[in-house]
């Protein structure tokens, strides 16, 4: 059972979600991928509710995202195993699947193609509207530094020299599942 809600009610408990890590599901084909994320936002544009994620280059995120641009955020409300967080944080897609390593319950989304995970139940169904690359020569020298070193491969979990896409998704449904 799903309980609709309205989007900026819950923004508060949205952007506690995104500091200590939601899940960014994917869906295309028949294959579902989830990927922990800690950057992103949640506001207007073009008078539509958006959350706006941040996906690096070499993700196999990426890759679903380009076959099916939607995507659902799944944040923490109420008690939940904060190993998913770690575990889908740390794991590629192309290699693990995160959902049966994790025992992951996955609801249909109502609006679009990917669902939701049950154990993450504050969830936000998502239409990528607009995205865009990062331009690395408008970063500050001690950011590209830090989150974007040159000497560490791409397929580091964390910071590594790849760049990272924005993507706006417009929130088409927001729901608990209960």
């Amino acid at each position: 059972m799903k309980k609709e809600i309205q989007v900026f009610d819950y923004a508060a408990e949205i952007m506690k979600g995104i500091k200590s890590g939601v899940l960014f599901t994917t869906k295309a084909g028949e294959k579902v991928n989830t990927m922990t994320i800690s950057w992103g936002t949640l506001g207007i544009e073009w008078g539509k509710a958006i959350f706006t994620a941040f996906i690096r280059e070499h993700r196999f995120t990426r890759e679903q995202l380009e076959q099916n641009p939607e995507f659902t955020i799944s944040i923490p409300y109420g008690e939940y195993d904060k190993k998913i967080i770690g575990f889908c944080g740390t794991k590629s897609g192309r290699d693990v699947d995160k959902i049966k390593e994790m025992n992951l319950t996955l609801v249909d989304g109502d609006a679009i193609s990917v669902p939701a995970i049950k154990e993450l139940p504050l969830t936000l169904e998502c239409r990528v509207v607009y995205r865009q690359m990062q331009n690395k020569e408008a970063i500050p020298d001690e950011i590209n530094a830090q989150f974007y070193p040159q000497d560490v491969d791409s397929s580091a979990a964390g910071a590594n020299k790849d760049y990272h896409e924005a993507y706006y998704g417009e929130i088409v449904k927001a729901y608990i599942i209960e």
